[in-house]
């Protein structure tokens, strides 16, 4: 029997993403953010990553805050979610200075579900004083093995987010990545200091994919 956590996360996948299941996985992971817990969730790109903190986002109050390193990723999103109902927005260098204070306004003023960031943006020293003023869903850290030295795309800025659990304590941290061995997945636990994580590690098994090896 469903609880009415995982009956409106399913009343949400329907109305926003036109689905009406969602993937293995998924649904425990959500519920874990709902219930206010700290995740880091390993799951190959296409598995469905961005629904794990998209839905409880959307059922939560307050904003969703998103950590992104790749601009282009975040238009693709942002624009997909704004087609989609969503109120989104993202913030990052591709914006100008005008356009930076409209999104920052609204974020204040909380008009967006999500909103998508740069680890960047996210550090500035102006931002940081916006983030004590809002209302905060969850944080959402994509790419999370750029946190680590041991992942093969560290971002030092990405090492300075430790601050969100000590500024908001209260404030569930989902971590999500395609690719992350044992060391580098305890160094992103370590990194961003979750508190006693739920760790969800994805099948990479792709039913319509098949290796074959022959002699050469």
């Amino acid at each position: 029997m469903s609880t009415p956590t995982q009956e409106k996360a399913r009343q949400l996948l329907k109305r926003y993403f036109g689905y009406e299941h969602f993937r293995p996985m998924q649904a425990d992971i959500i519920q874990a953010v709902m219930d206010g817990k700290d995740s880091l969730v390993l799951m190959p790109t296409g598995g469905g990553k961005s629904v794990c903190y998209q839905i409880p986002a959307l059922a939560l109050p307050g904003t969703g805050i998103v950590v992104s390193p790749l601009i282009s990723l975040m238009k693709d999103q942002v624009e997909g979610l704004k087609n989609n109902g969503v109120k989104a927005a993202f913030l990052n260098s591709s914006l100008t200075v005008s356009e930076q204070r409209q999104v920052e306004d609204d974020l204040f003023y909380g008009k967006y579900d999500l909103i998508y960031i740069s680890p960047e943006k996210l550090l500035s020293a102006g931002f940081i004083p916006l983030l004590r003023k809002m209302e905060i869903s969850l944080f959402a850290i994509d790419e999370a093995h750029c946190i680590s030295s041991w992942g093969h795309d560290f971002r030092p800025e990405y090492t300075q987010m430790q601050f969100l659990k000590r500024e908001f304590p209260q404030t569930p941290i989902i971590a999500l990545t395609a690719t992350a061995d044992k060391l580098t997945r305890k160094d992103i636990v370590d990194q961003l200091q979750l508190s006693d994580p739920q760790i969800f590690i994805s099948s990479f098994d792709r039913p319509n994919l098949s290796l074959e090896v022959r002699p050469g």
